[in-house]
């Protein structure tokens, strides 16, 4: 089974002190422990600059180029990432249409049409409720659910 990891899991292991970074630790460690693949998108490295460079009075990280640059290239080390693919459009298109998708949700709409043209059937989140409606096409999970 593979797995792609939702931003907001990239986001805590960037934070050693935030109280969802050791949960966030310990699913990766979970599945990498059961040999399950783990994977990145471009969108989800994208989402990472946008939040690891916003101000933390604008609820981001706060974290200087130089910090935010250093983060992506662990993130690029550790995990794979997978590529762009012109099947990607015609999911997420599809997607967006039979959902009713508007507005933000279209980016977890993008990382649900990734999945799919990746045939990938889990995401690792924090945010179970914004991948709830796409049940029939792809299975969140919660970290702490996965701890053995």
């Amino acid at each position: 089974m593979a797995y792609l990891i939702d931003t907001n899991i990239i986001l805590r292991i960037a934070q050693p002190h935030h109280p969802m970074c050791a949960e966030s630790l310990n699913a990766l460690a979970t599945l990498r422990q059961q040999k399950e693949n783990c994977y990145l998108t471009h969108q989800n490295l994208v989402e990472f600059w946008r939040s690891a460079t916003r101000p933390i009075e604008k609820n981001g990280l706060g974290m200087s180029l130089i910090a935010a640059e250093a983060e992506l290239q662990k993130l690029e080390n550790i995990f794979a990432i997978l590529p762009d693919i012109p099947e990607i459009y015609q999911h997420w298109k599809q997607i967006v249409i039979e959902y009713g998708v508007m507005g933000v949700n279209v980016h977890d709409a993008r990382l649900v049409a990734v999945m799919l043209a990746h045939g990938i059937t889990h995401i690792l989140t924090f945010n179970i409720s914004d991948f709830k409606r796409y049940g029939n096409k792809i299975t969140p999970v919660y970290p702490n659910t996965l701890l053995i």
